[in-house]
């Protein structure tokens, strides 16, 4: 079958000689929704009348999000101008609405070209490769999410997986120094690409760190945070999912629209307390905002850092105040801020400190990514649900042990 966007009821007469069965909806939305109720479908046509600019739309989400389906466009008269805008958004072919033998052979070429994308796929595994997403955040600053992020990222490089760090802190980002990193390029190279970006745009403002780990880090001047839009931060983690094993965010402490794109596009959410009152009731509001904004309640895990610090708070009162169980709690050291100060992640160089083993635990148990079809002895241990969303488990069982 054949996706057609075209308002004409007639059209589905007209063109189904040349590309097959049709299913025709006539707007963008519809043919979104229609794309994702279709899986294996292969081919879609727009039609002659639909405005430029919302084909070309489509066809560059279609570009990210089903690379392997082909676009075909149908125009009333076709120009250089036409040719090189509908080419630039991932356009297969552009052709004249009334040439029906030209369609038909377009449409054979797209398939054939979708089969061999198929076969590919098939080759590699049989899927396209998804990388598990994965947010840190707190409302407040100052509890270590950058710490967190860099371990996590780092750990997990060094492991063989192909691991990708963003620096969604765009005005006051610290991977970079964290990691005694030098970037010669950041994210606001990639506003430019915005709607083309590819694996070959991500590998040209990528920094390799000693691990393995690809960081792109946050602009230099911190003016340029606000030249960066939240669509360009949501297409950059789609097209960094079908090339990396984990792309791993770190982010301010604000509700930005670069944050808002991340939270839409993770697998799993690490929410940072501390024990104190300001961080604790920035973690409730931020668990409200996101039941408000209909976040599913099994994508966040709680982690309590610093959780033997000596501050007048106990775990306890923390787990009372969420109304949430704490999934890890990694104890106060004053090593971390010293690896920081020398710019290697603590779980790499003091593997066997009390805060490597808990960092450790929160990357084996609840960020990794099991085997298809097999669950792991960390997921038997944590009570992970069979989709691989992350099950709570309570306070009594979790912690320094």
């Amino acid at each position: 079958m054949t996706l057609l966007w075209d308002a004409d009821p007639a059209a589905t007469d007209r063109y189904d000689f040349a590309v097959g069965e049709v299913n025709r909806v006539d707007t963008q939305a519809a043919m979104v929704r229609a794309l994702e109720d279709a899986p294996h479908e292969q081919l879609v046509l727009i039609g002659p009348d639909v405005d430029m600019e919302g084909a070309c739309q489509f066809s560059e989400f279609a570009r990210v999000e089903r690379p392997e389906i082909g676009v075909l466009l149908l125009r009333r008269r076709l120009d250089v101008n036409v040719l090189g805008q509908a080419l630039r958004s991932g356009v297969r072919e552009v052709i004249t609405a009334d040439d029906l033998t030209g369609l038909a052979d377009a449409a054979r070429r797209s398939r054939e070209l979708t089969s061999r994308v198929a076969g590919h796929t098939a080759d590699t595994g049989g899927v396209l490769k998804s990388a598990r997403v994965v947010t840190i955040f707190s409302a407040k600053g100052g509890v270590g999410k950058t710490t967190f992020a860099t371990n996590l990222s780092t750990y997990l490089a060094s492991t063989g997986s192909k691991v990708l760090l963003i620096d969604l802190d765009l005005a006051f980002g610290d991977v970079g120094i964290s990691l005694q990193m030098l970037p010669q390029n950041s994210i606001i190279d990639l506003v430019s690409m915005a709607g083309h970006i590819d694996e070959q745009a991500i590998k040209s403002v990528v920094t390799k760190h000693d691990s393995g780990l690809d960081t792109i880090s946050a602009p230099a001047e911190p003016s340029d945070a606000d030249r960066i839009p939240g669509s360009t931060v949501g297409e950059l983690i789609r097209v960094a999912k079908r090339h990396y094993d984990y792309v791993l965010l770190d982010t301010p402490p604000a509700f930005t629209s670069h944050v808002l794109a991340a939270f839409d596009d993770s697998d799993l959410l690490v929410l940072i307390a501390t024990l104190d009152i300001p961080a604790v009731k920035n973690l409730r509001l931020t668990l409200d905002t996101l039941d408000l904004l209909g976040n599913p309640k099994d994508t966040r895990l709680i982690v309590l850092n610093r959780s033997d610090a000596k501050v007048g708070l106990r775990a306890e009162d923390v787990v009372a105040a969420l109304k949430q169980d704490i999934a890890i709690m990694v104890p106060n050291s004053t090593a971390v801020p010293a690896s920081v100060n020398r710019g290697v992640p603590i779980i790499l160089d003091e593997p066997k400190h009390p805060v490597s083993v808990a960092l450790r635990e929160l990357a084996e148990r609840f960020v990794r990514q099991p085997e298809p079809g097999a669950a792991s002895n960390a997921d038997q241990k944590s009570g992970s649900t069979p989709s691989g969303r992350t099950s709570r488990w309570s306070l009594s069982r979790g912690g320094n042990r």
